[in-house]
């Protein structure tokens, strides 16, 4: 393996590991636990990506305890709200309403 070769595989290998920070990692984890909580696919797949992108995994690990029987998204809020932690709420409210508006770039299709 030339010096090259191997230079491109180290780099390589970096950029996979970036690619996978633990809140990315965490994404998918939100967005089945939003599908749990009764979002449709495509506002939990939204929300999810704003969420992880913006609170810690200890506050992603308060939401994940928040499973229960289907919501709506403000049935949802109500629910985290309860929570206490206010970046958690600010962040929870604003992209439940850019997702459930269309606002959000993140909004995936489907």
């Amino acid at each position: 393996m030339t010096i090259r070769m191997a230079s491109a595989a180290f780099a390589a290998c970096l950029a996979l590991v970036a690619a996978c920070t633990p809140a990315k990692l965490a994404e998918g984890r939100v967005r089945s636990a939003l599908m749990d909580a009764g979002l449709s696919q495509p506002n939990a797949a939204c929300m999810a990506e704003r969420m992880t992108d913006r609170l810690s995994l200890g506050q992603l690990r308060k939401l994940q305890a928040l499973q229960g029987p289907k919501r709506t998204i403000a049935d949802y809020v109500t629910t985290v709200r309860r929570v206490g932690d206010r970046q958690l709420i600010e962040v929870t409210v604003s992209s439940a309403l850019l997702c459930a508006s269309g606002f959000a770039h993140e909004r995936k299709p489907g």
